[in-house]
């Protein structure tokens, strides 16, 4: 049940990789809900999508907090 709410969590953050308000306030809903190792999954995914949408860079301090 938990890989499904990561799934979940990484097809919501794509669909609204187009505002950087929606995909700051979905990544702060994300770190509240997922496991530790997860959130380090996420992190990682993060990283490599971010490099195709430079604008969202600024959204990893959520998660590196």
């Amino acid at each position: 049940m938990a890989r499904a709410i990561y799934e979940y969590t990484k097809t919501v953050l794509k669909k609204v990789s187009f505002s950087v308000e929606l995909f700051t306030r979905e990544l702060q809903k994300a770190v509240t809900r997922l496991l530790p190792y997860e959130i380090d999954e996420l992190r990682l995914w993060l990283i490599s999508f971010t490099k195709q949408k430079p604008e969202l860079v600024i959204c990893l301090e959520v998660i590196n907090d």
